[in-house]
């Protein structure tokens, strides 16, 4: 039996509706996140799709020591508190080390953990411990048939509302790609499978001391994931990607999303 997850009033299964989690990579600026997240949240009202606003206070793996990271935990919890307050939208957020679960749970309707850190046993433990529910990023060097450990060791906490999302495989050097299978594979687990449809197009390290992407390619690829079934699809958004702080080859443009959610909405109706 398939797993849901509830999030605000969203259910979040592989059997539901699909589900959006969107917005830029990083926070970029208080007046920047609050204008994006009002308009994905009603972009995708209008398409007739949940959401769920996505975006990092820190950005810790970056390549250089000169990446863009983003504000910090203090100011970046507090804009997504705004972002909960003023337009009443559920947010996800990254946790990047035990120090922050607190902080992060208090504010963040759903924690996620990053992809380098799924095999991190008593980081996975502590953050499904906090209560909330949690998306658990697939590292790109794991099969996905051994993301079932990864969920067993989640849920031993007694929290069942973990998800296990794709955001591509290791492919050579700088490079990832997207297998569908893993899709198909991590849905036999019962837990709600998210596609991330941007992380998976990157480049790691692909441009010297940045990270590259090709964003031609993330609405092919969520459409292909959407055809599969899952529960969710997670991508960067941003008004101008060129000029995205962190990402920008790998985001979607905003002006781009009406479209993508139009197509992705038929294709989950006649799966589901």
């Amino acid at each position: 039996m398939q797993q849901q997850v509830q999030v605000a009033d969203i259910s979040i299964g592989n059997d539901c509706p699909l589900v959006l989690m969107a917005g830029p990579c990083v926070i970029e600026g208080e007046d920047f996140t609050l204008q994006i997240a009002s308009d994905i949240q009603r972009i995708a009202a209008t398409v007739g799709i949940p959401v769920i606003f996505k975006s990092s206070f820190d950005k810790a793996n970056r390549t250089s020591k000169d990446g863009f990271r983003g504000p910090g935990i203090d100011e970046g919890l507090r804009i997504l508190q705004r972002v909960r307050d003023e337009l009443a939208m559920p947010v996800i957020t990254d946790v990047h080390e035990s120090s922050q679960i607190a902080a992060v749970a208090a504010v963040a309707d759903v924690l996620q953990t990053p992809a380098f850190l799924c095999r991190q046993t008593d980081f996975i433990t502590a953050v499904a411990k906090a209560g909330k529910p949690v998306n658990i990023k697939k590292g790109q060097f794991l099969a996905p048939w051994d993301m079932q450990y990864v969920l067993d060791k989640a849920r031993a906490t007694g929290n069942l509302g973990i998800m296990l999302c794709e955001r591509g495989a290791s492919f050579g050097y700088n490079n990832l790609v997207s297998d569908m299978r893993s899709l198909l594979v991590m849905r036999k687990f019962a837990a709600p499978v998210v596609f991330d449809a941007t992380h998976s197009l990157q480049q790691p390290g692909g441009l010297g001391g940045a990270t590259g992407g090709n964003r031609d390619f993330v609405p092919g690829l969520a459409r292909a994931a959407v055809a599969t079934g899952v529960a969710a699809v997670f991508m960067e958004v941003h008004p101008n990607p060129d000029l995205a702080k962190s990402d920008g080859p790998n985001t979607l443009a905003l002006a781009d999303l009406p479209d993508l959610l139009q197509q992705l909405k038929q294709i989950d109706f006649l799966i589901k």
